[in-house]
């Protein structure tokens, strides 16, 4: 049984009804709150395993929330909103959200990803070896191999390498992954990340045409998987 712990953060009381049957059949427990302002009572009091967050709350945008829960709160955060412009998903994202789900969602779909960042949230600590498919990340001797064969990689290269395998399975915008590799100044930078991303895909990739772990995420940014 899971027995995981999801708080709902969402003002309407049938879509919160909706998520509670559905997680409670899947061995989740659930807490619910209406308001940004519960909810960050709720996440604070104590901490859940995972946050299903609306952005559209009635007393506080839940971009907000979001930047007050990750004062704090390192534990994943997904984003269920009718507001689906890039604008929206690419501000969640960088202020931390782990997934973005516009409403109408598939349940079989949320169930999926809540599952996968929940791993992945439990799999972070003391992490020392990513494996992904054929490729093995070492990030203590900062050695990449594929097939068991080491792939030569530049120290650029490598460094954006991990910062995707230790996200593996998340959405990382542009921004952020510039400000992370590149630093503060180069967050509109772009033509450098695509040039990388090729390259590691070149490197990686057993058909660099059609990859299958860096995957391109429209308008927004990379996801590893």
């Amino acid at each position: 049984m899971n027995k995981a712990e999801i708080l709902i953060i969402d003002d309407e009381p049938q879509i919160r009804k909706l998520l509670q049957i559905n997680l409670e059949s899947n061995d989740y427990k659930v807490v619910q709150a209406s308001t940004g302002k519960e909810g960050l009572i709720l996440s604070a009091s104590h901490p859940p395993d995972l946050i299903l967050l609306d952005i559209g709350l009635p007393d506080k945008s839940g971009h907000k929330i979001l930047q007050e829960l990750k004062e704090w709160y390192n534990k994943p955060v997904i984003i269920l909103s009718v507001q689906d412009s890039e604008t929206d998903i690419v501000t969640a994202l960088d202020n931390g959200a782990t997934d973005y789900l516009t409403k109408p969602f598939r349940t079989g779909e949320l169930l999926a990803r809540i599952r996968s960042a929940i791993k992945r949230s439990q799999n972070t600590e003391n992490i020392s070896t990513v494996i992904c498919g054929d490729i093995e990340i070492d990030l203590i001797a900062r050695i990449v191999k594929k097939n068991n064969e080491i792939i030569k990689l530049t120290s650029t290269e490598y460094n954006l390498l991990a910062l995707f395998a230790k996200n593996e399975g998340k959405v990382l915008t542009h921004q952020y992954i510039l400000k992370e590799i590149w630093g503060v100044g180069y967050q509109t930078e772009t033509q450098y990340l695509r040039v990388f991303v090729g390259t590691l895909r070149k490197k990686t990739e057993n058909n660099p045409n059609n990859p299958q772990h860096f995957i391109t995420e429209s308008g927004v940014g990379y996801r590893f998987q």
